[in-house]
């Protein structure tokens, strides 16, 4: 069955050339179609296109198939196009005429984009909810280890000291600004396009106000020619946010993989944690955080591929949004599954005690030693010669005991200040 069925058959290689993996992908928004579905009758209904027993009949009929996609239940045969073509096909087949009259003032257009906007929505704020996990996870980390050092390396050279709890608290932070961005995203989808048909309205009465309440909507895109006009941005929005976010997360990933390389020995996991090598019976790889790295570096990749596929198409639908679903959607789900290994990995990590003695580590204090210089009354460019002058004879001895005492540093992490800065919604 097709939406624009017009009593001839379609050339078979077209068919599967045009469908493509729709009807798996679709399987993804089926309960936001439901719902629309719904809030669609409900205003039909409002305005008089249907009766009140229609309606009611409607929503049995939307409501069992709901739990059917709740259950699993539900599937897309080879015979529907996509999920929208099955849906109407279920309801005229248990209501009767009823059935048909669902698609009345929209278009198979809107009604995916509506379900769209629906799926980002909610998927936005799951990830925004994972988000927080983690970053709780990152600021309890940061406590528990707040006084334990750790080398900071600037050129992967050794630099000055850190602390695990700078480690940890950092990437907490940095999820903020990945939220931030998110945040922004969920306003640019949170908007209802339902009504704008295939781009240019309807001739029909219809009460665009009412769906955009039905289907809580914080607004709805007003312009029908921009709701359509919506489909691309949405996803270049939500690619760029997603891989922002993936780029944090990657990035931590890298520094899990090399602290705990025996180079830098800086933490490990429990050995269940870990996988081996079928012929290095002594490896322990971090096989997790590699195909995080991999799996966050693909995701970023993604709001180049929206781009092309939507870069100079005029106003008007395009078939080339079709091609949008799948990668989208398959971020989503990445992305998510991401954020629940990552915080159930992290939570074991088991932080090293370092050996400031090392050889390695014998430099890591000279910009202390400077500041000790500076504060004694010496300009800074002569105490960084001074002490630079010690390194080159090897006569340096380090201070390990200077304190760091401005907000953000080794010794005042500031994690409260940190915590209270996440988002509230």
């Amino acid at each position: 069955m097709k939406l624009w069925d017009k009593g001839f058959s379609i050339d078979k290689q077209i068919e599967n050339f045009t469908v493509g993996n729709d009807r798996e992908i679709d399987i993804h928004i089926a309960k936001y179609d439901v719902q629309a579905s719904l809030a669609h009758a409900i205003m039909l209904e409002s305005i008089g296109i249907i009766t009140a027993d229609e309606l009611a009949d409607l929503k049995k009929g939307l409501n069992e198939l709901a739990v059917d996609i709740e259950n699993g239940t539900f599937i897309i045969e080879d015979s529907f196009e996509d999920v929208h073509s099955k849906i109407e096909w279920e309801l005229t087949n248990k209501l009767g005429e009823v059935g048909k009259k669902i698609h009345t003032a929209r278009s198979r257009n809107d009604q995916v984009l509506v379900a769209l906007q629906l799926y980002y929505k909610e998927n936005l704020a799951i990830v925004n909810a994972k988000v927080k996990t983690l970053f709780d996870t990152l600021l309890n980390l940061a406590y528990t280890h707040k006084d334990s050092l750790l080398p900071g390396y600037t050129h992967l050279q050794v630099a000055m000291p850190s602390s695990f709890g700078l480690w940890f608290s950092a990437y907490a932070e940095l999820l903020i600004d990945d939220v931030y961005v998110l945040n922004a995203v969920s306003k640019v989808v949170d908007q209802n396009p339902l009504g704008s048909a295939a781009g240019y309205g309807s001739s029909f009465p219809i009460d665009r106000e009412l769906t955009t309440k039905e289907l809580d909507f914080a607004t709805l895109k007003y312009n029908v020619v921009a709701a359509q006009l919506s489909r691309g941005k949405s996803e270049r929005s939500i690619a760029s946010a997603l891989g922002g976010l993936c780029n944090t997360m990657a990035r931590f990933a890298m520094d899990v993989c090399l602290y705990m390389s025996q180079n830098f020995g800086f933490i490990t996991f429990p050995d269940e944690l870990t996988t081996g090598s079928s012929i290095m019976p002594h490896k322990k790889n971090p096989d997790v955080f590699e195909l995080i790295r991999g799996k966050c570096n693909k995701i970023q990749a993604l709001h180049s591929e929206m781009l092309l596929i939507t870069n100079n198409l005029p106003t008007g639908y395009h078939r080339d949004f079709q091609l949008l679903k799948e990668n989208i959607i398959a971020a989503f789900e990445d992305v998510k599954d991401i954020l629940d290994i990552f915080n159930y990995s992290i939570q074991q990590v088991i932080v090293k005690d370092i050996d400031l003695n090392d050889e390695k580590y014998q430099y890591l204090f000279t910009v202390d030693s400077i500041n000790n210089l500076v504060i004694e009354g010496m300009s800074f460019r002569e105490a960084y010669q001074q002490i630079g002058g010690q390194v080159q004879a090897g006569t340096y001895k380090p201070d390990l005991g200077k304190q760091h005492s401005h907000i953000g540093s080794i010794h005042n992490l500031a994690l409260d200040k940190i915590r209270d800065k996440f988002p509230k919604n």
